[in-house]
């Protein structure tokens, strides 16, 4: 049966495909920017000596980290154009979704990241006359965020594979423009060996580079 599967389908679709992967690492790049971004400001809301403020952010993380991803997808997709009274479309609610979600866990890995920070860092920027604000912008982020990359960056992969799910919504990212072609010309085989083994390589390659990474920070 091997030698029955026609693989000229990938070439002749390439710029559909190709589409597809462009809406795949648009979504992954956006929603990696904006839950590092929200991350992080739970992450200080958390370690903050508010504690009304930081059980608010605590109760965020274990809700969205208590739950499955696609079911927070439908949510953003269904049930928020009904509160809004208004259709909201597929890839800004899916992006939101992907932010809220990943912001919950980047902001474990921040936070921890930052607690691994000596504390005698903060002391001495203090000392100097720095405000909090100014010795966490200066002093602790970059030394948390060059010790915490590797993680990120593994975190990151895993995002680019759960953007798979973006299937439910009808979103055309690259394995739903795949599965556009399969239908269409009646190569599922094919075409779901070609994803396998993109998805395979960009996040074994990827892998390989935050190991490399990872080995030289240690170094």
């Amino acid at each position: 049966m091997m030698f029955d599967l026609d693989f000229s389908v990938i070439p002749a679709n390439s710029s559909l495909l190709w589409e597809g992967m462009k809406m795949t690492f648009l979504l992954t790049g956006l929603a990696i920017v904006g839950g590092i971004v929200l991350g992080t400001f739970l992450a200080l809301l958390r370690i903050a000596k508010v504690p009304v403020l930081a059980q608010i952010a605590a109760a965020y993380v274990n809700f969205f980290r208590s739950l499955p991803l696609i079911l927070v997808i439908f949510w953003l997709f269904f049930l928020v154009p009904l509160i809004l009274g208004r259709p909201v479309g597929a890839f800004s609610s899916v992006l939101v979704a992907f932010i809220m979600f990943e912001a919950a866990y980047y902001s474990e890995i921040i936070r921890a990241g930052i607690n691994s920070v000596r504390p005698g860092q903060m002391a001495a920027a203090r000392a100097i006359g720095l405000t909090y604000g100014q010795s966490m912008r200066y002093i602790v982020l970059p030394q948390a965020f060059r010790a915490m990359t590797p993680i990120l960056l593994t975190q990151a992969i895993i995002l680019f594979q759960d953007t798979s799910l973006v299937y439910v919504v009808g979103l055309r990212d690259f394995l739903v423009s795949a599965e556009i072609v399969a239908n269409r010309d009646q190569k599922l085989v094919e075409m779901f060996l070609f994803v396998a083994v993109v998805y395979f390589a960009f996040c074994f390659t990827a892998s390989m580079g935050v190991r490399f990474l990872q080995k030289r920070l240690a170094t």
